[in-house]
């Protein structure tokens, strides 16, 4: 089988999976669960950049017990912020035109509800790992609906269709922006540079992912807050050297997502495709790879954790996805010349190279190589998780991140059509598991909700305990002892503050 004919045949299959299963299951589910929360997307944003403060407490010697808010939310960053926010927006604009990015915002308020539920359920049945916890799909799979061999089929998935296809994706974005600006300077051929860059790309992830989830964390929580706000600052600058387009591409925007007139043609099912589709790869709010890290936080209530995530979908689509969008739109005002592109980064690189020259390629190319390389630990973090779910053995997980780097060293090769071909059918398999399941346990992160909120009606800082729910089963880290730590912080605080103690609402 030709190169050609397998790009074919996966296309096909992408989009089969989409239209008949992917984007049904993601609309329902978006709007059952923004609809069982009341709109907690919507009613708990000032909460959302209170909690992610939260520091995790420490043991006797002064070491944190575990991950804090702020670090899970970067590793989550990490892995969101990336190839889906400068790749996957100009694919969707290419594909679907300037509407798909109305539907890219549009779908990030409604799936953040999937974030919530997700990860709030991350954190109420996660396990002690030494020094820290461990979560996910697989963990609350077993615990919350009573199936080992459930979760066992979502770790295996989960490795193979999201930690290793999406990371391929991540080292053939770095190569495709890095030769790109190599290009820009004037160099004819590149074939040599993938295979240094391949070899570079595979090296230094083994260095980092085969030191444990730790170095990832104190990589990710210094690289991704630098690099994001560098790309931001880029877009603004782009936005304020072509303020007088800006009216008109919010027309093109809002024109085009409404224009139901070209659905007759199919035009407007591709757009509403492509918005869904790359924001999801995007964001990944529903997907069941965020859960992973965010089981790992020192919390004292698991609402807190998902409500830090759910700011990650915004961060992620609300902010750095529209900087992409407006950079290209700006830029690029006629839909012909925006489908000339392939599907990766270059039409990303070109509207910067056409406002900066040769450096915008340079720093475009610098950006991803940074953003897209934390997404690739971030990547590995999550699929570690469900490593130590089938196997809690150093072995597996040593195994697990030699494979990952070999990964990256085959992603950086393959054509950069066929890394986005896998990863949307892989995505569309993954999220349709975990989907499902958060919409069969949505109710147990209803009840933590109202506990959460009858706390802070009181004045209270939340707190949780096993005994506050006692029918619920299966549930290891929330005991007495589990919170001593907090009550001595600022929950406690609270409670001193306001004359009451151990007012909690039961569930």
């Amino acid at each position: 089988m030709t190169m050609d004919n397998l790009l074919d045949s996966i296309g096909a299959i992408e989009t089969l999976a989409w239209n008949t299963v992917g984007i049904f299951v993601i609309l329902a589910v978006g709007v059952y669960l923004g609809f069982r929360t009341r709109l907690v997307q919507l009613r708990h944003i000032p909460d959302m950049f209170r909690v992610i403060t939260d520091k995790a407490t420490r043991d006797a010697e002064g070491r944190t017990r575990s991950l804090s808010a702020f670090q899970t939310f970067t590793i989550t960053a990490s892995a969101r912020v990336g190839t889906g926010n400068i790749a996957g927006v100009a694919g969707a604009i290419a594909l679907g035109g300037p509407g798909a990015v109305f539907w890219m915002w549009l779908m990030a308020i409604f799936t953040s509800a999937a974030s919530f539920v997700e990860s709030t359920l991350a954190q109420l049945y996660k396990v002690r790992r030494f020094d820290t916890f461990k979560g996910g799909p697989a963990y609350y799979i077993e615990r919350g609906l009573g199936s080992r061999s459930g979760g066992i089929v979502f770790a295996v998935i989960f490795i193979f269709c999201f930690a290793l296809s999406f990371t391929s994706l991540q080292s053939n974005t770095i190569v495709d922006a890095a030769t790109g600006a190599a290009t820009e300077l004037g160099l004819q051929d590149t074939t040599s540079m993938v295979w240094i860059l391949a070899v570079a790309l595979a090296g230094l992830t083994g260095l980092v992912v085969l030191a444990g989830l730790r170095r990832v964390a104190q990589v990710t929580q210094r690289v991704v807050p630098l690099m994001a706000m560098a790309y931001i600052l880029l877009g603004l600058v782009v936005v304020a050297l072509n303020i007088e387009a800006i009216p008109a591409v919010f027309g093109m925007i809002f024109g085009e997502a409404l224009n139901f007139t070209s659905a007759a043609g199919g035009a407007f099912g591709a757009m509403i495709m492509a918005g869904v589709q790359r924001g999801m790869f995007s964001n990944e709010a529903g997907m069941g790879s965020v859960p992973n890290v965010a089981a790992t936080a020192d919390v004292s209530h698991p609402v807190k954790q998902g409500l830090v995530q759910t700011l990650g979908v915004y961060l992620d689509t609300l902010i750095i996805c529209s900087v992409t969008a407006f950079i290209i739109l700006v830029t690029f005002p006629d839909q012909a010349v925006r489908a000339e592109t392939n599907l990766g980064g270059e039409l990303t690189q070109e509207a910067l190279t056409a406002n900066f020259g040769a450096f915008g390629a340079i720093a475009l190319a610098v950006i991803i190589l940074l953003l897209a390389f934390t997404s690739i630990l971030g990547n590995y973090s999550y699929g570690e998780m469900n490593v130590l779910f089938i196997s809690s053995s150093e072995k597996s997980r040593k195994i697990y991140a030699v494979a990952l780097t070999g990964v990256v060293f085959l992603g950086a090769i393959i054509p950069v059509d066929l890394a986005w071909a896998i990863a949307g059918v892989t995505m569309v398999i993954i999220a349709v598991y975990n989907l499902v399941v958060i919409s069969l346990l949505g109710g147990t992160a209803v009840r933590l909700l109202k506990h959460y909120e009858a706390q802070k009606r009181q004045g209270l800082d939340p707190l949780f305990l096993a005994s506050d729910m006692p029918d619920l089963r299966n549930i290891e880290c929330w005991g007495e002892a589990d919170m001593a730590d907090h009550r001595a912080g600022p929950a406690a605080e609270s409670r001193t503050a306001s004359g009451r103690q151990d007012t909690r609402s039961r569930g």
